[in-house]
């Protein structure tokens, strides 16, 4: 049972492996073997029998079978039994030598077969194999094939075979003609070589041990005979490749007498290949092979070619390596194996050679050169023992190559040379000292990967380098003694720094081997080693490049780790201490990173470890010698400033922690004359050190600058210094910057007690003498910035160093011009938020006397010198005092008396209005200070200003108070200051500036005025802080102003108040609004003029002040204004910047509060709106290109009103009064905005904006409008119809030009629906719009009317007839999408009014009918429209109205079955089926044959691509099919064509064909030939049911009705389909094509 149906398994699957699909056949190639793990004897019998069976079976699918059969045999060849073993070996042997070809597929799938059973069944495998390789008859090549392969696979069983088959072999190759044939015999000797040598190297498990090498000589020889002196010299390239791969292991079974005869001969032919063959891997492994058997037998012959064979295999590792397959790789290190065999045995000679090639200049040659060297040192290591110092010695010209190649070449036999003791020898030095320096270049840029995916980085010199040094020092123990402690020489030269981090890390992990040996082996003998560097040189190197931890792949925590290893090397106390310290550091490193780490934070750390390194050790000694090193090392930092600043900073330290004065002294001097003053971070180094050092040295630091200050260097003459003569004077100018600095540092670093007694003596005199220069006795002010920075930083930090002693005491100068000067500069100088010293009050009153004196000082000096002042005494917190607490009020009132006496001085300079307007405006920024103190102080002096001016005021002539207003405005709203005392000054410098008014017009001084005097009155009611009185009586305070202030001063009055909208004290803020809103409401009917100012200003105090009650307060400021003078208030609004922010919004908004005043402001933007065009065309527009309208801003800016105002709650009752204005103009405002631009200013004003007051609204003119209109919606209490549209996503479809009539016709549906009742009065306002000259206006008033056609409610509100008369009016519109949606709107009567179709039939049709030929365009949408609509109104219409126009319909809409555009395929089929069904009586048989002609299309188009065409063929053949009057063909259309199941169109379409050639056989010629027509349809689907549809007719036609089809012509047709590029048409023709028999 089991073979039965196995074998029936496997035919069924072996049938179908002649499939074109490839996949398909390997799909049947794995079941095969599958079916073969389970039953392998019974499939390969199935597999056997079905070849034999089919004999023809193309050779491909013969070859895949076999491919199955060896799968099965590989992997259960144990399980086979003799007779299936018997019969596949009968099959292989028969496939394999059925065709003389050689080495196809085919043969080789034999092949493998035999060598897969063979493996087991050699005997039998051998036994038929060699029937076929008989003496004197040249072998088919398979089985020379097949026995080399058998050979390989088992040597075992295979050797005992080879005399035989040698011996048989050997006549045959001179019968061997053929190149291809001498290829195969070439390969089968290499085999039996191989398998022969496996054989005699393997004995002791053979089952013959008794096999001799000398059994094989002679034959062997015989072979090599030939191929050697016969098939080498062949021109064929591949035979050559063959012969010489056979060559290498048959040189093994030479006999040593015979090879050594050859060797002359044999070396040079074999390496003249390399000259003739690009690919050389079998020509290099070969001359190993043979080079090997050479070597084994002694030979004598290898001395006299060595030359010739070094020369050649040398070049062909110097030869360029263009890839980096396994094929090129391999070949390479077939060579290099050469290079082995021969430095084993002629070492001497090998490297006579090599040696001298090292010295050359070409990259490739050294190269290669150093890759020989490389490996010989590893591979020949015992022969390169006593060559070491040669070698050696050798390197010296390849370390100086620059080339990278050169460099990673040399850097791995360096490598190499570690591992063998090369290093040890004398000279080693030289090659660790070259690792270093590879490790040193600079790190590379990260680079892109290379193409094969490899990290160039990481294979560069560098790399390989460090990765060198590292493997080198932690895993050859013999370089211990090497490495340690030469390495630690490369520590401090500035040329290895890039190298530190590779070093310390090797150095750690050499140290602490050390330190496990013991520590006589761990200490350093300095004395012994001069070239190492002091435990002092290598601790300053170590803790400077710390100070950047993470340069250098992390070169501080290496460097730490260093130096806490080396302690007992650098100081025997430090161990203990640096065990705890030292963690610590690292720790904070690794707790960071580059960008996390603070450097100053980090350097700080570094110099408290060196303090308290310095503390532990405390041996003055070691220090100076420590800091000795570190003045040494300082020229090594130049071009790393960071590291010689702090390196500066760690010398300050030092000398700090220096018992010894002479070594500070002379420390510090050199350091003064050595220091590169140029550069700016030296400076502060410098400085910083001189600061540190002062800490504990103050006496010897100040002496030394006061002895470097007293040098030639700062006495010039005729621009040559006497001791710096190279020095250029900007170099002089950075050593003064140099000098202040330091001055500055140890002042502020010093002991406080000590600094005080030595500022004035020592520091101030020597810094300004550093400051100013002589020249011939005359000072000259300094022109270089830098020496002034220094300067000004300097005397910040002396004054801060005074500030902070009890016993600081001030400084005075004499010469006006310089104290002005100076006495500013100290002033500015001087803490800002305290008060310890008198320097202000000194300042202020040398000042005061100086302003009185010749020359007066100018204006803006003065200015400067006001400002000055007034920032040192406002800005102080409200209790200045002293350190001590002593003397608060003396100094503070003294310091306000000053500044009062200093201010009053220069007013009465300018005893004018514009002099008192400029010192107010100096205390204007503190009048309006967020800090009350501040405000106090300020309206303090100004009071006492105000009192002066009117003390000292004499008016001569009648003059204006011209800025009466500004200085009213400023002071006013500080009557509603939360400070009492800043309230009564205020309301008393406004009663002070009424009576200078009355002064200026002419009163005397003591006139006294009712109105002003209400004032005083009014100051008492500002005592109690109740808000609601402060503010009322600030109301009062505002009505006395509006009372005495002329005319000419309002608009500077109120623009200056608008000023304290912002102001951060919210009392004075609203106590503004109060006195504006009384002003605009007691003054405002004259401000007419100033309306626009005053929105402006409005709007922008609105866009900076964040309070709440500002934009109340500024809406009503708004109302009041618009009350007045409401025009002038809406174009100044409308004149606001686009998009309006919310704050203008918000105004906007203020203007509904009203009823009144909101329909006019309504009626004014409506017509701003209307007024100007809507949109602008670009001139490239003009000239023909596509349309790029830009929006006109008026209209733009009017709509955005109308949603700001329409917004407002209050509005509600004036919008449901102007609903239909309303309601159409914002629609047609809609409609002409679809598709606008913002002006380009607008658009990127757009995308730049991001202020937080500018509204979320898009101002894009369309949303702009559409918003609006919602807005009017949702006012007007249409939320139904807002909601409505919403759901239809109407508003979004409002907006595009696809969809904006769809948009229109929901918002219509939804007004009908929700708000019919507005219809009439819309109807009406939309009306006018027939004759707009804007085509999209028409078009929107167009759909909205038509889609009201819809509604029932038309009917109810009698509106049908007024909308039918409009549409049809339209219909000779210019525009064809006015004209589409009139008869869109004709045809929603078929679902608003049904019953009133019938009474306007003629009327709907005639305009169809007209649609359908409406202009000449081919597809035309108004033509699409029509078909549409007329499919709606089909039903509804009277039959004899039908009739009229049924048949010119038909034909009309005929072409459009076929058309590209699916639209209209689908409604002109669809509408097919509408005529059909609406066709009754006498007309049936009139469409009859519009029926047949339409019959073809209708079911070819079932299969057309587009779904909607399907199913409109399916319904119009439903309606078509009862006019065909037949019984059998109606039930197959309704059983197959019901709506929603899916046809299978062969079937319907063969059941459909037999029944119109059983009732209907006069057809047949007709439907042919209008199937040939769509033989041609661009569609595949259609194009392949053409044929079909063909074939099925000729299937049930009777052989008589032939005469009916041209045949010629339809056969024509099918072969032109069956080149068809579609397979699924190809098929369907070549049906067709058989089918044409019935015809014969």
């Amino acid at each position: 049972m089991t073979r039965p149906y196995i074998k029936r398994l496997s035919f069924t699957l072996l049938d179908s492996i002649t499939d074109k699909d490839p996949m398909v056949q390997e799909q049947v190639c794995s079941a095969l073997c599958s079916l073969g793990d389970a039953q392998p004897d019974e499939t390969l019998h199935a597999c056997e029998e079905y070849l034999r069976q089919h004999d023809k079976l193309a050779h491909p699918y013969r070859t895949k079978i076999l491919r199955a059969m060896e799968t099965v045999l590989s992997s259960h060849i144990h399980d086979l039994d003799k007779d299936t073993a018997g019969a596949v070996i009968l099959l292989a042997t028969s496939e394999m030598t059925r065709t003389k070809e050689l080495d196809c597929d085919w043969q080789q799938a034999a092949g493998s077969v035999l060598v897969a059973v063979g493996k087991r069944f050699t005997n039998q495998v051998m036994e038929e194999v060699l029937s076929r390789f008989q003496p004197g008859m040249l072998p088919h090549s398979s089985v020379l094939h097949t026995l080399a392969n058998l050979s390989v696979s088992n040597a075992f069983d295979m050797v005992p075979f080879l005399p035989s088959i040698l011996s048989t072999m050997l006549p045959m190759l001179g019968m061997a003609k053929q190149d291809a044939l001498k290829v195969v015999f070439c390969g089968a000797l290499q085999h039996f070589s191989e398998s022969i040598l496996e054989y005699l190297a393997n004995l002791d498990q053979a089952p013959d041990p008794t096999v001799r090498k000398d059994t094989f000589g002679a034959d062997i020889f015989g072979a090599y005979d030939v191929l050697f002196h016969h098939w080498l010299q062949s021109r064929d390239a591949k035979l050559r490749l063959a012969v010489v791969a056979a060559l290498g292991p048959m040189s093994h079974l030479l006999p040593s007498e015979r090879l050594e005869e050859q060797l002359p001969k044999l070396l040079p032919a074999v390496l003249g290949l390399y000259k003739k063959h690009a690919e050389t891997f079998q020509i290099s492994k070969s001359l190993g092979q043979i080079l090997e058997a050479a070597v084994n037998v002694s030979s004598r012959t290898l001395e006299v070619q060595l030359d010739a064979l070094l020369v050649a295999l040398h070049a062909q590792i110097c030869v360029p390596v263009e890839s980096s397959s396994p094929l090129v790789m391999n070949s390479q290190k077939e060579v290099l194996r050469c290079f082995t065999v021969l430095a084993c045995c002629s070492p001497d000679r090998l490297l006579a050679f090599l040696l001298p090639r090292l010295d050359t200049s070409n990259e490739r040659l050294r190269v290669g050169t150093l890759q020989i060297l490389r490996h010989i040192i590893n591979s020949a290591a015992a022969q390169m023992e006593a060559k070491q110092p040669f070698i050696l010695s050798s390197m010296r010209l390849p370390l100086l190559d620059t080339n990278d190649k050169v460099k990673r070449a040399v850097v791995q036999v360096i490598s190499a040379m570690a591992h063998h003791g090369y290093l040890e020898q004398p000279g080693g030095e030289v090659m660790v000292e070259y690792i270093v320096q590879q490790c040193a270049l600079p790190a590379e840029e990260p680079e892109k990967p290379g193409p094969d995916g490899e990290d160039l980085a990481a294979d560069s010199v560098r790399a390989v380098s460090i990765r060198t040094l590292y493997l080198v020092s932690t895993t050859v123990d013999r370089m211990n003694s090497v490495l340690w402690p030469y390495l630690l020489e490369f520590l401090t030269p500035v040329r290895f720094t890039a190298a530190l981090t590779p070093l310390c890390r090797s150095l750690v992990h050499l140290a602490l081997k050390r330190q496990e040996a013991g520590a006589d082996d761990f200490l350093i003998q300095y004395n012994a080693n001069a070239n190492l560097p002091s435990p002092f040189a290598m601790t300053t190197r170590l803790l400077v490049v710390s100070s950047n931890p993470y340069l250098g792949d992390g070169r501080g925590a290496a460097s730490l780790r260093l130096l806490k290893v080396m302690h007992q090397n650098i100081h025997p106390f430090l161990g203990q201490r640096w065990e705890t310290t030292m963690p610590v550091l690292l720790e904070y490193l690794d707790e960071h990173t580059e960008e996390s780490l603070s450097l100053k934070e980090w350097e700080e750390k570094l110099l408290m470890f060196l303090r308290d390194t310095l503390t532990v050790v405390s041996d003055n000694i070691w220090i100076c010698q420590l800091s000795q090193e570190m003045c040494k090392q300082l020229p090594s930092y130049s071009g790393t400033p960071q590291e010689k600043n702090f390196l500066y900073k760690c010398i300050g330290t030092t000398l700090g922690a220096a018992s010894s004065k002479e070594v500070v002294r002379k420390h510090l001097r050199e350091l003064l004359e050595t220091a590169r003053y140029q550069e700016e971070a030296e400076q502060e180094g410098l400085a910083c050190c001189f600061g540190i050092c002062a800490i504990t040295h103050l006496e010897d630091t100040l002496a030394q600058l006061e002895d470097f200050v007293r040098s030639d260097v700062f006495r010039k003459s005729t621009g040559i210094f006497s001791i710096f003569k190279d020095r250029s004077e900007h170099e002089v100018e950075r050593m003064k910057s140099s000098l202040i600095l330091c001055y500055g540092h140890v002042a502020a670093q010093a002991p406080r007690e000590l600094v005080l007694a030595r500022v004035e003596s020592d520091i101030l005199r020597n810094m300004f003498q550093c400051f100013n220069t002589k020249v011939l006795g005359i000072k000259v002010e300094t022109k270089d910035p830098a020496l002034k920075l220094c300067l000004v930083q300097s005397l910040c930090m002396v004054s801060q160093a005074m500030c902070s002693s009890a016993q600081a005491s001030s400084f005075h100068f004499s010469r006006k011009t310089e104290l002005v000067t100076q006495m500013m500069e100290f002033i500015r100088a001087e803490p800002p938020d305290c008060l310890r010293t008198p320097i202000r009050k000194k300042a202020m009153l040398a000042c005061t006397y100086l302003v009185n004196l010749e020359p007066a000082l100018e204006e803006q000096t003065q200015a400067d010198v006001v400002h000055s002042c007034l920032h040192s005494v406002m800005a102080l917190p409200p209790e200045a005092e002293g350190e001590d607490g002593i003397g608060r009020e003396p100094l503070y009132l003294d310091t306000v008396c000053a500044l009062e006496d200093l201010l009053t001085s220069l007013l009465r300079q300018n005893m004018t209005p514009q002099g008192l307007q400029i010192m107010v405006e100096h205390l204007s920024p503190w009048i309006k200070s967020p800090r009350g103190h501040e405000r106090a102080r300020a309206l303090g002096l100004g009071a006492c200003l105000l009192e002066f001016f009117q003390e000292h005021l004499h008016v001569s002539t009648l003059v204006p108070f011209h800025n009466l207003g500004l200085l009213v405005g400023l002071f006013a709203p500080r009557c509603a200051d939360t400070w009492t005392t800043t309230r009564q000054e205020a309301v008393g410098c406004v009663y002070s500036l009424l009576y200078l008014q009355l002064g200026y017009e002419g009163f005397s001084r003591d006139h006294r005025d009712d109105v002003a005097e209400r004032l005083l009155t009014l100051k008492d009611g500002l005592v109690n802080p109740d808000p609601t009185i402060l503010f009322h009586t600030c109301h009062s305070i505002a009505q006395v102003i509006s009372k005495r202030l002329p005319s000419d001063q309002l608009i500077s009055l109120l623009l200056t108040v608008f000023e304290s909208l912002g102001d951060p004290d919210k009392n004075c803020s609203r106590a503004a609004t109060v006195m504006i809103n009384c002003l605009l409401k007691e003054r405002g009917n004259v401000l007419l003029e100033k309306v626009p100012e005053i929105v402006s200003v409005l709007r922008a105090k609105l866009r900076d002040t964040q309070e709440e009650h500002v934009l109340p307060a500024a809406q009503h400021s708004v109302y009041l204004l618009a009350s007045q003078h409401c025009e002038a208030v809406v174009s100044s609004l409308l004149g606001s910047p686009l998009p309006f922010d919310s704050h203008t919004c918000a105004l906007w908004r203020a203007l509904a509060v009203e009823p009144g005043l909101t329909a006019q402001v309504l009626e004014l933007l409506l017509e701003k709106m209307s007024k100007d065009v809507p949109f602008k065309e670009s001139r490239a527009f003009l000239l023909g290109s596509t349309a790029d309208r830009v929006a006109t801003l008026l209209p733009l800016a009017a709509t955005c009103a109308l949603y700001e105002v329409l917004s407002a709650p209050s509005s509600g009752t004036v919008v449901l009064e102007l609903y239909p204005q309303l309601f159409a103009a914002l629609l047609l405002r809609v409609s002409c905005t679809v598709g606008v631009q913002l002006p380009r200013n607008l658009q990127a004003k757009e995308r730049r904006s991001t202020s937080p007051a500018r509204a979320a609204r898009n101002l894009d003119p369309c949303s702009s409008a559409v918003d609006a209109l919602q807005a009017l919606l949702l006012r007007s209490g249409s939320q139904d119809m807002l909601r409505c549209v919403e759901l239809e996503r109407g508003w979004e479809l409002l907006k595009t030009s696809s969809g904006h009539e769809d948009g229109v016709a929901q918002l219509a549906s939804s007004m009908a629906k929700y708000a019919g009742p507005r219809l009439p009065l819309v109807m009406k306002a939309l009306g006018c719009t027939q004759n707009s000259v804007y085509e999209i206006q028409r078009v929107t008033s167009t759909a909205f009317l038509a889609e009201l056609l819809s509604s029932n409610v038309v009917n109810d509100l009698m509106l049908l007839e007024p909308l039918l008369d409009n549409l049809t009016a339209r219909l000779k519109d210019s525009s064809a999408s006015v004209r589409r949606l009139v008869l869109r709107g004709l045809a929603n009567m078929a679902s608003g009014s049904p019953d009133k179709v019938r009474a306007h039939g003629p009327q709907l049709l005639t305009a169809m009918v007209s649609g359908l030929d409406d202009g000449d365009e081919p597809h035309s949408p108004v033509a699409l429209e029509a078909m549409v609509g007329l499919s709606r109104l089909l039903d509804l219409v009277e039959p004899w109205d039908l009739r009229l126009v049924l048949l010119h319909t038909t034909i009309r809409i005929r072409p459009f079955f076929d058309s590209e555009k699916v639209e209209f395929r689908t409604a002109s089929i669809r509408l097919f089926g509408h005529l059909n069904k609406a066709c009754h009586g006498d007309c049936e048989d009139v469409f009859l044959e519009q029926v047949v002609g339409g019959l073809v299309p209708l079911l070819l188009h079932l299969r057309d691509p587009q779904v909607p065409v399907a199913s409109a063929c399916k319904f119009a053949l439903c309606m078509c099919v009862p006019h065909l009057e037949c019984a059998e063909l109606a039930a197959a259309f309704y059983k197959y064509l019901q709506e929603g199941r899916s046809v299978h169109f062969g079937e319907f379409l063969n059941s459909t064909c037999k029944h119109l050639m059983h009732h209907f056989p006069d057809l047949l010629g007709r439907l042919v030939s209008t199937n040939l027509f769509y033989f041609k349809s661009s569609w595949d689907d259609v194009r392949a049911a053409a044929p079909m549809f063909t074939g099925f007719l000729v299937l049930h036609a009777e052989p008589e009705q032939k005469t009916q089809v041209d045949l010629e012509q339809l056969i024509v047709a099918l072969q032109l389909l069956l080149k068809d590029p579609v397979p699924g048409v190809r098929e369907k023709a070549a049906e067709t094509l058989g089918r044409l028999v019935k015809f014969a």
